[in-house]
């Protein structure tokens, strides 16, 4: 424990020590870029190392068919039992993957790659299947942490290391279940969910789409893009003013644009783009980051997560298009404000902001 604070602490001065000169770039025109190096990764990887295999607390998310249900989280989910829930748990793995595929010199590399294989077995992926199989909870973690759970296999497969190829094959039953959960449920879905938080559609589309792309699953891709297109393509005006709400991770406007930049043809993209958010091609357009009042508040503490999402998104709508290269610099002073505070003592955000800050930064690069 002595250990840990100390680690904390250490992280918290590094990240903070600019944190005044980041506030007074969040009013500038030009935002620092904000960049993942050695130093931040080996700091960011600590945060799922200290919850991957912490039991409790734990939200299960759980439906009791009977009271044989009732047992520990680490009997119904041997993989992904820690970071207080399901879907926390799997992205916490995915960013540990992330960052050792990104900086092979990290440290704790020898703690990493055990725990990886310890959690990510074939026996324990298959005790995973065993709970989605359930009929109380087969709807469970739709679909969010369905998402992640592609993002995580996305990452193992583009990661040229024996150790990824040896994980993505114990990974693949519940990579293929979540597939084939995807293609049965999008027919189904008349309406998408268009909320800040966890049953988001856009996202879980933009997730899926990418994995269907980097693993060449033509049946999902296709069928993802034709779903964006029936749920998305004739919206516009997206009131972008009206968010975040009190307890967004998610930008509900910025989501369903970054999955339409995924699914439509640039020229495509650029027009519908153009009426669905026409003030962005403003040069002079801004959005102010989500601003948090309790961070030992798991609900509050969300609004530093849609800083991450937004930046994320802005990243990817502005990809390839000059004329949008100001959201860039939006994207830059969300990740600035956040980026300093998410280290610290607060379980609240600590088991999942740190995956949100790695895929942020990521999205930096394009």
């Amino acid at each position: 424990m002595i250990k840990k604070i100390l680690i904390l602490s250490i992280i918290s001065i590094l990240w903070n020590c600019n944190s005044s000169e980041d506030k007074k770039e969040l009013l500038s025109e030009n935002a620092k870029v904000p960049e993942l190096n050695l130093q931040e990764a080996n700091l960011l990887a600590q945060l799922p190392l200290n919850c991957i295999n912490t039991e409790y607390p734990n939200r299960l998310g759980q439906t009791l068919g009977d009271s044989t249900y009732l047992k520990p989280p680490k009997v119904l989910h041997p993989a992904f039992y820690g970071c207080f829930d399901w879907h926390s748990a799997v992205h916490g793995h995915w960013s540990l993957v992330s960052l050792m595929k990104q900086f092979p010199n990290l440290e704790n590399t020898t703690e990493i790659k055990s725990n990886l294989i310890q959690n990510i077995s074939k026996e324990n992926i298959a005790r995973e299947l065993i709970y989605f199989d359930d009929q109380h909870n087969w709807t469970f973690e739709r679909t969010y942490g369905w998402a992640w759970l592609l993002k995580l296999a996305e990452e193992l497969h583009t990661w040229d290391d024996p150790l990824a190829k040896e994980l993505e094959v114990n990974l693949q039953p519940l990579t293929d279940l979540i597939a084939n959960k995807y293609i049965e449920f999008l027919p189904k879905l008349n309406y998408p969910i268009r909320v800040g938080e966890h049953p988001n559609t856009a996202f879980g589309l933009s997730f899926a789409w990418d994995y269907a792309t980097s693993v060449g699953n033509e049946d999902l891709k296709l069928l993802i893009e034709q779903r964006a297109i029936d749920f998305y393509f004739n919206d516009t005006a997206c009131p972008i003013n009206w968010e975040p709400s009190g307890f967004d991770f998610l930008s509900p406007c910025l989501e369903e644009a970054a999955i339409m930049k995924r699914v439509l043809k640039l020229r495509q993209f650029k027009r519908w783009f153009k009426k669905f958010l026409p003030q962005a091609s403003d040069k002079n357009f801004t959005l102010e980051p989500g601003k948090v009042s309790d961070r030992t508040d798991g609900q509050l503490v969300h609004l530093d997560g849609v800083n991450f999402s937004r930046a994320w998104s802005l990243n990817k709508i502005s990809e390839g298009i000059p004329q949008y290269s100001n959201l860039k610099q939006i994207a830059n002073k969300h990740i600035n404000y956040s980026i300093p505070s998410i280290i610290d003592n607060n379980y609240e955000g600590g088991h999942w902001l740190g995956s949100f800050a790695i895929y942020a930064l990521n999205s930096t690069r394009n």
